[in-house]
């Protein structure tokens, strides 16, 4: 079964399908770059190769990103490229696997610096595998003028095992949350998900995409009615560890082990910040003002148009002012951080030191490339 991971994974399985693209000729007075590793499948303590697949090489550039070559790994998973090096784009390698198509980390481009030891890890899968929540941050700036709260809820999902999670159909998601009773209008905010993937049924938010083994954050951002003047965050099936902010200064918090820890500071506005673990099927509490005096016409009014505002605010709210930036297609990048986690993520002890440098730097560079292409685009509905 094949499951669409972004625009950019299907274009590539058309790409491939109809043919290997060929790599431009070296120039005489650039020398080639190289790249080359295998492709590996994790079992248990072991990984095995995975002979035959086909290998992408693809240039991302500010301008324009796609693939630029192409070759299937040998009997025991191998392959390599020679390319030419440039400067202003990254480099990366994809394979495709049980309907998922998997992204390496950028690759060297210095043709003094050959990178040989790659190592495209795939996964098979399974529509049971288990996906945990890691941690919870909510935010919850204080009250608009009709009552509601404009929230940002941040989930850090946690695919812990070596199967790719799959979704056999929209009726059984990858994962799903439940949002509070008196939830409008909702926009999905800056995620490692595709926006296609992220689904609304009633007060339940389905995610049909894959989850590969490593960590994956969603960002959901929606408009709450306080009902008798509280919110209520379900935490759902495993324990989680809680961040609530709440700018409100005479709210109470209950629920779990959370606790009062500190205050915090965010685009010269104070939120006092809960801390702590919530167990399977919790529920955390938030009692706030002025929630029984909204009327029932101003919730269905934040159900038919309040997205685009709401999601406006959470990004005024928490983060600085953008500078200009080129329009870039966030697919990609999205792709990338999601390989780079899938394969480093929790795997600090067993990476030698240069490795996991590189892996961080190279994240932080993704992420504010990611964080440039969402500035320059209409916030997703």
């Amino acid at each position: 079964m094949a499951f669409r991971v972004t625009p950019l994974c299907s274009l590539l399985v058309v790409l491939v399908s109809v043919v290997c693209v060929i790599p431009p000729a070296l120039s005489a007075q650039t020398a080639a770059a190289t790249a080359a590793g295998r492709v590996v499948r994790p079992r248990a303590a072991d990984s095995l190769p995975v002979p035959g697949t086909r290998v992408l090489l693809h240039r991302v550039a500010g301008d324009v990103q796609g693939p630029v070559d192409s070759t299937l790994a040998g009997a025991d998973g191998r392959f390599r490229f020679r390319f030419r090096p440039d400067t202003s784009a990254v480099f990366l390698l994809s394979a495709r696997y049980g309907g998922i198509e998997y992204f390496s980390p950028p690759v060297h481009a210095d043709p003094q610096r050959p990178d040989t030891t790659i190592r495209l890890t795939v996964y098979d899968t399974s529509s049971t595998a288990p996906i945990g929540v890691e941690a919870r941050h909510i935010v919850v700036p204080r009250a608009n003028p009709d009552g509601s709260r404009s929230i940002l809820d941040l989930v850090v999902l946690r695919n812990a095992g070596l199967l790719a999670r799959v979704a056999p159909d929209s009726a059984h998601p990858t994962w799903s949350m439940t949002l509070p009773a008196g939830t409008g209008g909702m926009a999905l905010g800056e995620s490692d998900v595709s926006p296609d993937a992220v689904v609304r049924s009633g007060d339940t938010v389905k995610v049909l995409a894959p989850l590969a083994p490593g960590q994956k954050q969603l960002s959901v951002e929606y408009a709450v009615v306080p009902t008798r003047g509280r919110i209520e965050f379900a935490v759902g099936p495993g324990a989680a560890a809680v961040n609530l902010l709440v700018e409100e200064r005479d709210a109470r918090v209950s629920g779990g082990t959370l606790a009062l820890a500190d205050s915090q500071v965010i685009e010269g506005r104070s939120f006092r910040r809960w801390t702590g673990q919530v167990p399977a099927g919790g529920t955390v509490t938030l009692a706030v003002g002025g929630g029984a005096t909204t009327s029932w016409r101003v919730l269905m009014g934040l159900v038919g148009g309040v997205a685009l505002a709401l999601a406006l605010a959470a990004w005024r709210l928490l983060r600085r002012a953008s500078r200009p930036a080129p329009r870039l297609d966030a697919g990609p990048l999205l792709d990338a951080l999601a390989a780079l986690d899938a394969r480093y993520l929790g795997r600090a002890a067993e990476t030698p030191g240069d490795e996991w440098r590189a892996y961080e730097a190279e994240r932080a560079r993704l992420k504010a490339e990611l964080e440039a292409a969402l500035a320059a685009s209409p916030p997703s509905r």
